[in-house]
C-alpha cells in the first residue's frame, strides 16, 4: 500500500470514527443508563442523539419486575463539550413536568473513573410526584404516595473509580405534603433527607444520611449511609399525638416492626 493510500485510509477512519462520535444515537445513552442502575432507571422511547435527544423517564424495580412508573411528557437533554476548567460535558436537562428551566449537570468521564457533579442552587433542581416511586416496587406500590419530592444541591459530587463511589458535597431531598392510602389522614406530613459527605472519614465509602420530620402527624427519624450502590438506613416511626395512632396504624405496620407505639425503621 503505497503512502497516499495510507492517509487516505488513515483520513476514512478517522471520518467514520467522528461521525460515529457525533450521530451516536439515544438509544446508546438509554443503554448506558439502564446497565448503571441496574434497570432501575430506563430512558425509554429514545430519540435523537447521545449529544441531542429525548426519552421517557421510568422508574422499575429492575430487569425482571412488572412495576414501572413514567412521568410525564419527555426528558430532553442536550450535552456539550466544556474546554475549559478540565475537560468535560455540559449536561442540559429539560422536562416540563419535574425541573427547573436552568437544570444542567457535569460529567467528566476519564481512564476507569466517571465524575457527576449537581451544582449548588439557591431552589430545587427537579419536582416529581412521589406516586413516581411506586415503579421501583414493594412498599412504595403497596404505600401509594401522594404529594412531591424535590431535589436541592448545595453542590455534590458523585465520582466512581474502579467500581467504588467517593461522594463529596451535600444534597437533600425534601418530601411536601406526603401522603399515603393506608392512612384517612389527608396528608401525613412533610419531611427531609439529608445526605452529607464526611471528608474526615475517606475510609468508609458514601455519605452519612439524616431523615427528620419537618411538620406532620406522622414522625419520621433515622440516620444511616448510602454508598452510590444502596443504603442503609435505622431509626423509628410514630404518631405526633395519641389521637392520631389510630389513623397512623396501618401505615406503621407497614413501615417496619412494631415496638409499643413506636415502628422500627430498618432498610438495607
Amino acid at each position: 500500500m503505497t503512502g497516499a493510500r495510507r492517509w487516505a485510509l488513515a483520513g476514512f477512519l478517522a471520518g467514520a470514527l467522528l461521525a460515529v462520535a457525533v450521530w451516536a444515537p439515544a438509544t446508546w445513552l438509554a443503554s448506558a443508563v439502564n446497565s448503571a442502575s441496574d434497570g432501575r432507571l430506563l430512558l425509554a422511547e429514545a430519540r435523537g442523539t447521545v449529544w441531542n435527544g429525548s426519552a421517557v423517564v421510568v422508574l422499575t424495580g429492575g430487569q425482571d419486575s412488572r412495576d414501572a412508573s413514567a412521568l410525564p411528557g419527555r426528558l430532553h437533554w442536550l450535552m456539550r463539550p466544556i474546554l475549559h476548567e478540565g475537560a468535560g460535558l455540559a449536561l442540559h436537562l429539560d422536562q416540563a413536568c419535574c425541573l427547573r428551566d436552568d437544570a444542567t449537570v457535569f460529567l467528566k468521564p476519564g481512564l476507569g473513573r466517571t465524575q457527576l457533579e449537581i451544582p449548588a442552587s439557591k431552589d430545587w433542581l427537579a419536582q416529581v410526584p412521589t406516586g413516581w416511586l411506586a415503579g421501583l416496587g414493594t412498599p412504595w406500590n403497596t404505600l401509594e404516595l401522594g404529594g412531591q419530592l424535590r431535589l436541592r444541591s448545595s453542590g455534590l459530587k458523585l465520582e466512581t473509580v474502579a467500581g467504588r463511589w467517593r461522594i463529596a458535597g451535600s444534597a437533600a431531598v425534601e418530601l411536601h405534603a406526603l401522603s399515603s392510602r393506608l392512612s384517612t389522614l389527608p396528608t401525613l406530613g412533610s419531611y427531609r433527607m439529608d445526605l452529607r459527605a464526611d471528608p474526615a472519614n475517606t475510609s468508609v465509602p458514601g455519605a452519612a444520611l439524616q431523615l427528620s420530620t419537618l411538620e406532620g402527624a406522622l414522625r419520621l427519624s433515622a440516620a444511616g449511609r448510602w454508598d452510590g450502590t444502596g443504603l442503609r438506613l435505622r431509626g423509628d416511626a410514630s404518631a405526633a399525638t395519641p389521637a392520631d395512632e389510630a389513623a397512623l396504624g396501618n401505615l406503621l405496620n407497614i413501615i417496619g416492626r412494631r415496638r409499643g407505639a413506636q415502628s422500627v425503621i430498618s432498610i438495607g
